[in-house]
C-alpha cells in the first residue's frame, strides 16, 4: 500500500493509505498530550514526524537501536518498548499493532495505547535535558543506558503509564529481587516511572519537571536529593516502601 500523510497543528504521520483514520487518532491524542506538556515544560518541540508502522518487524527496521533497548531491559519490561524516537521523530506501531503486542494482564493494553505519548515525552526531555538524546550515536546510546532510569520513567511517568505497570512492576518486584536505586538500566522501562510517581505524590509535578531536566551525575543521587530535599538513603527507603505498596494490593 501507498504510503501517504497525515498532518496536525504539531505533527505529520506518515503511514499506509489504509490507515488514515488510526493516524488522526492518533495525532489528536498527541495535540492533547502537547497541550499538557506546553504549560509545564520550557521547551515542548512541534513540527514532529510520526511514522506509524504496521507490524514489528517495520518498526524494528526503521529504529535500529530499539532491539538494543530492549536487549537491555528486563523481561518484564520488554513489552513495552513499542516504539522509539529520534531526533524531530518518532516510530510507533498502529493502535491494533499495539494491542497485539498486549497482555491478558490488566493494564497492559492501556500502556501500550500510550506509547506515542510515551516516545514524545522522550523528545520533550531531551529538549529540556541535553545530557539525555537524541540525537542516537554509540555514545549518545551509552549515555541513554545509564540515564535509563530518568529517561525511560520521565517518560512512563509523564506519558500515564505508570499506573497500568501495576502488573509488570509486580512481576519483576517477585521475580527479579530487591532492585537497586536508583533503578539500573534493566529495571528502568518498568521501575523509573514510579520514581517520579513518588517524587509526585511527595513534592508535587515542579518537583518532577525538575528532575527532567537534571543532568545525571554520580549514578543520579545529586538530582535525587535535590528534588525530593532529602539525603538518597531516606529517598531509597521511602521508595522501596513505595514499591511494596504494589505487591500488597
Amino acid at each position: 500500500m501507498a504510503w501517504v500523510e497525515t498532518e496536525s497543528l504539531s505533527f505529520t504521520a506518515r503511514h499506509d493509505s489504509a490507515r488514515a483514520r488510526a493516524a488522526e487518532l492518533v495525532l489528536d491524542d498527541l495535540e492533547d498530550f502537547r497541550a499538557k506538556l506546553e504549560g509545564i515544560f520550557a521547551q515542548v518541540p512541534g513540527g514532529i514526524t510520526v511514522v506509524i508502522h504496521p507490524n514489528e518487524p517495520a518498526l524494528a527496521l526503521a529504529a535500529p537501536w530499539l532491539p538494543l533497548a530492549r536487549a537491555v531491559a528486563a523481561p518484564a519490561g520488554r513489552r513495552y518498548f513499542a516504539g522509539w524516537f529520534a531526533r524531530g521523530e518518532i516510530h510507533v506501531l498502529t493502535p491494533e499493532a499495539l494491542d497485539r503486542r498486549a497482555s491478558d494482564t490488566p493494564g497492559s493494553r492501556e500502556a501500550l495505547r500510550r506509547s506515542p505519548r510515551h516516545e514524545y515525552a522522550h523528545l520533550v526531555l531531551g529538549a529540556n535535558n541535553p545530557s539525555l538524546p537524541p540525537p542516537f550515536t554509540p555514545s549518545t546510546f551509552r549515555r541513554y543506558v545509564r540515564a535509563a532510569w530518568l529517561c525511560e520513567g520521565g517518560a512512563a511517568h509523564f506519558s500515564g503509564q505508570v499506573p497500568h505497570l501495576r502488573a509488570a512492576i509486580v512481576r519483576r518486584l517477585r521475580e527479579g529481587g530487591r532492585p537497586s536505586f536508583p533503578p539500573s538500566p534493566r529495571d528502568a522501562p518498568v521501575l523509573g516511572g514510579t520514581v517520579f510517581s513518588l517524587l509526585q505524590r511527595e513534592v508535587g509535578t515542579p518537583a518532577c519537571v525538575s528532575l527532567a531536566a537534571s543532568p545525571v551525575r554520580g549514578g543520579g543521587g545529586p538530582a535525587l536529593e535535590h528534588a525530593f530535599q532529602s539525603p538518597v538513603t531516606a529517598i531509597e527507603r521511602l521508595w522501596l516502601d513505595y514499591l511494596a505498596g504494589f505487591t500488597a494490593s
